[in-house]
């Protein structure tokens, strides 16, 4: 399909695709129904991060999720300009939430080495985003009040995008001994805490080789 034909939502999740090519073994555990959707959410998310860590400068980064902030607000309401609305706003998910929540994540880019404030700081987020996929995917948070719903696997991004040896480390130290999460959501924190073991182990954000893709997104997909 040419560029002047093909959808506009298709080219962020061209671009999340190619990021993550992992994905096309983990889709294959998501239900049918929810794949299209579930490309669009984690797409969304990767577009938060770039924010929120990419680029030498915070200004841009800033001025996007002030963006995505209103964007978010406007699909409470029933609006959506963003492409990626297109296979998530008409849920009824709480994106005004999530809009205000976004606002906890420029701190963690003026300090990255202060992992447990950063991980303080954007529990709220972490607890919006799963509310979100609740309604998204339909199975439940699966968080009993004990915990298992962390900031840990969401701050993965930045140690991702900044190529942190450090970081992945750390993170990998208080990674979520428990699944939790909607099937899509174990399945992406199986993914990203594999490459968080590989950039730990190699100062590479490589991607994860596609057996060890198949046995965590398949153990990540049955987990209860």
């Amino acid at each position: 399909m040419s560029a002047a034909l093909r959808p506009a939502d298709e080219d962020f999740v061209a671009k999340w695709q190619a990021r993550w090519p992992e994905w096309r073994i983990g889709m294959a555990f998501v239900e049918p129904a929810m794949r299209e959707r579930a490309a669009a959410w984690f797409s969304l998310l990767e577009e938060f991060g770039d924010a929120a860590w990419a680029g030498a400068e915070a200004t841009p980064g800033l001025a996007k999720l002030a963006w995505w902030q209103e964007e978010l607000q406007g699909w409470g309401k029933g609006a959506r300009r963003h492409p990626l609305g297109t296979h998530l706003q008409r849920v009824d998910a709480p994106w005004q939430t999530l809009a205000l929540a976004l606002r906890l994540l420029p701190a963690t880019r003026e300090h990255p080495n202060q992992l447990a404030g950063n991980l303080a700081q954007t529990q709220d987020l972490a607890l919006a985003i799963a509310a979100c996929e609740a309604r998204l995917f339909g199975d439940g948070s699966r968080d009993s009040g004990d915990g298992r719903i962390t900031a840990v696997p969401l701050l993965a991004q930045q140690a991702l995008v900044r190529i942190d040896r450090a970081l992945a480390a750390e993170l990998l130290q208080q990674w979520p001994s428990r699944d939790a999460g909607t099937r899509p959501r174990r399945i992406a924190n199986a993914i990203s805490g594999a490459r968080l073991a590989i950039l730990a182990r190699t100062d590479e954000a490589r991607p994860v080789p596609a057996l060890r893709v198949l046995w965590s997104s398949w153990r990540a997909a049955l987990a209860r």
